[in-house]
């Protein structure tokens, strides 16, 4: 009996995890350095993108001011408050591999954008992998979802 019973709850817990909709993304998740909480939200087109929404250090040492988006290669951007900014966009949900894909991911201590992916591993965590051109040439940061209290 203690068999069956631990059979049908492994089996319970694998088909919640594989039980995993598009939107279960939608939330804030706060970044693997703990210095940012991104807002991932879905745009009207039904693509998933997200924005900054907290900073650990939001004002820029050297001015006393508001951090800006001052990497950014376009100088018309580079007076853009980095709270606030759009940091991911474009991710669709593909339902087969239970993960987001075709994502944009822009950092702004750098300046730079990579491809990006995304998959949920537990409830609320989320892999977050930017890379170029090819998946394996990348970085992945485990983000940890902000749950209300």
């Amino acid at each position: 009996m203690k068999f069956i019973f631990s059979f049908v709850l492994i089996f319970l817990f694998s088909v919640t995890l594989k039980a995993q909709k598009a939107d279960d993304i939608i939330g804030n998740w706060k970044n693997g350095e703990g210095t940012g909480i991104i807002q991932i939200y879905k745009t009207k087109t039904g693509h998933y993108a997200g924005k900054i929404i907290w900073l650990k250090e939001p004002i820029d040492p050297e001015t006393g001011k508001p951090k800006l988006d001052k990497r950014n290669p376009d100088k018309s951007k580079q007076l853009t408050p980095t709270l606030g900014l759009v940091n991911i966009w474009g991710f669709i949900y593909d339902e087969d591999d239970k993960m987001w894909i075709d994502g944009t991911i822009y950092d702004p201590k750098t300046g730079k954008e990579y491809s990006c992916k995304a998959e949920m591993k537990k409830n609320n965590v989320l892999e977050v992998r930017g890379y170029i051109g090819v998946s394996i040439f990348g970085r992945t940061d485990t983000w940890t979802r902000m749950v209300k209290k």
